[in-house]
């Protein structure tokens, strides 16, 4: 079975374990997704499930996106995902819900961390910076050489400094189920997720359990 959801973040709880320790939680609005497209070796050279997630208005889509799902007469749908499945069992059409996931289970979550804009280093790659006193005067929060002299001459490729930060798709691993409720298509992650509240998320199997 397919072990693989598309969500929305909704925000942050906590809820008390059996213990009375307060628990940090996520909570995702995650599904139900519609099976859009299931990708087979003789096919398309790979096998997988495309789940779609997130209906719309028809006029938001463009006439082929609107195609690909009238093909199994599925509602409009705005956001497509594949999930790498060796023996999918779902046939296009089928609806997979949070029922997948049950509390205990390990899972990653991958969503687009928020964006920053242009930061210096110090908040960006956490730099410790130059000295506060002793007649420092706009050194402070630089990130101070980066090369050396004639030999190189530049500044490699990939050095730490200043620059855009977030906005990257980001992966957080091996976090626990601790909550599942079906009849409102909510999921509780124990700990934080990447983005900000109504971004996209994709929740899967934890690979490294």
């Amino acid at each position: 079975m397919l072990k693989g959801l598309i969500g929305k973040k909704i925000g942050m709880t906590q809820i008390f374990d059996e213990a009375g320790a307060a628990l940090p939680v996520t909570i995702i609005e995650a599904g139900p997704c519609y099976v859009t497209q299931v990708c087979t070796v003789e096919s398309e050279g790979y096998s997988a499930v495309q789940l779609g997630f997130g209906e719309v208005k028809p006029k938001s889509l463009t006439g082929g996106q609107l195609g690909h799902l009238k093909r199994n007469n599925m509602p409009p749908l705005r956001f497509l995902r594949e999930f790498r499945e060796k023996n999918p069992e779902l046939k296009e059409g089928d609806q997979v819900t949070v029922e997948v996931f049950k509390v205990g289970e390990r899972v990653d979550v991958i969503g687009t961390s928020k964006g920053k804009g242009f930061q210096g280093a110090v908040k960006r790659y956490h730099f410790k910076g130059g000295p506060k006193t002793h007649g420092q005067s706009d050194r402070h929060r630089a990130p101070g050489s980066r090369s050396s002299t004639t030999t190189p001459g530049r500044v490699y490729k990939g050095a730490r400094g200043p620059g855009h930060m977030g906005n990257d798709r980001v992966t957080v691993q091996n976090l626990k189920v601790v909550l599942v409720d079906t009849e409102r298509n909510l999921i509780g992650i124990h700990g934080a997720v990447p983005g900000a509240k109504d971004g996209l998320v994709l929740i899967k199997e934890a690979r490294k359990q």
